[in-house]
């Protein structure tokens, strides 16, 4: 049985609450139940209604898109900077229209996106700016971290914010199965106490990429920002998806299993199929893959791919 309200204060709910609120500026957490969609729960307390729109990335998870569709909104796909594979905002300014209430900036693969630029279109246009950072806990852009920038921000685990206002609206929409169990928040919170170590382990490998790599194009990281790496995305050089896709299994025969982090933008899928011009994001889905580059891997497993994607030399043939 879940806890009820009444008794979530002084819970093991509550205090993972509190711990990610130490962890993300002080603002307050929301937490949300896993399979839960936190995005709906931050765009419902914000009262996102049908017909509203509201500006997400196609080059990121369905999930964004899906949330939006869940409070009767319509999601408005802009391009990605083609380095970042984050929100580009001169392309976010060019979808904004009277009936835009939202911008969901996606913090891709672990890197920030453009947030200041990104927050000061929105306050502009009198649009609320949102986070979804699912993938980068702990990144940072000028020493702030992410999720302290917009008006609220996603996590897997709930929602963050500094409005007092609309942690109460968060709280009394977060109702029923919203609401965390007790055996979840207990796995939760032992999540959180190795996030700070997977993440030193997952930059470290990333810097032995970057540092040896010469076969493929490695992930950019924009001065001033702090990059997680949740995923290590490189560019295959070549023709595109055949190449990436011959590259991959090229790499998978030398017992490295590389993955296409993207494998179709979300306004090329038949549910959300558009005429969104989005070149940066169309190249991105053709020749990204991503390496492993997670905490456990070991010194000799990290050389392993640093050797095969050097002898595939990037180009395929």
């Amino acid at each position: 049985m879940k806890p009820s309200g009444s008794v979530i204060e002084g819970s093991l709910v509550a205090a993972f609450e509190r711990e990610v609120a130490e962890l993300v500026g002080g603002r307050t957490c929301v937490a949300v139940d896993e399979g839960r969609s936190a995005l709906a729960l931050a765009l419902s307390a914000l009262g996102v209604a049908r017909g509203d729109e509201v500006v997400v990335p196609s080059y990121a998870p369905v999930g964004a898109a899906d949330a939006i569709r869940l409070v009767g909104a319509v999601p408005v796909f802009a391009d990605i900077d083609p380095v970042s594979y984050c929100l580009d905002p001169e392309a976010v300014a060019v979808v904004l229209s009277p009936r835009t209430v939202a911008i969901v900036a996606a913090h891709q693969f672990g890197h920030p996106a453009a947030m200041r630029e990104l927050g000061a279109l929105a306050e502009r246009h009198g649009v609320a700016l949102l986070e979804y950072a699912s993938r980068a806990y702990g990144a940072a852009l000028d020493g702030r971290l992410v999720g302290t920038f917009g008006l609220m921000a996603v996590f897997g685990f709930g929602v963050a914010t500094q409005d007092a206002v609309l942690a109460r609206r968060l709280r009394g929409l977060r109702t029923g199965d919203a609401v965390p169990a007790e055996e979840s928040a207990a796995v939760a919170r032992g999540e959180l106490e190795r996030v700070a170590g997977f993440t030193a382990r997952r930059r470290a490998n990333a810097r032995v990429f970057d540092s040896a790599l010469t076969g493929v194009l490695p992930p950019y990281a924009a001065e001033g920002t702090r990059h997680v790496y949740q995923r290590y995305v490189v560019r295959v050089p070549g023709n595109g998806r055949p190449d990436r896709d011959a590259f991959a299994k090229a790499l998978a025969a030398r017992g490295v299993d590389a993955s296409v982090p993207v494998t179709t933008p979300v306004h090329r899928l038949p549910a959300y199929r558009s005429g969104a011009h989005l070149p940066h994001t169309e190249r991105a889905a053709a020749e990204t893959l991503s390496l492993p580059v997670h905490p456990m891997l070991t010194e000799r497993e990290v050389e392993r791919v640093v050797q095969a994607c050097n002898a595939l030399g990037g180009l395929m043939g």
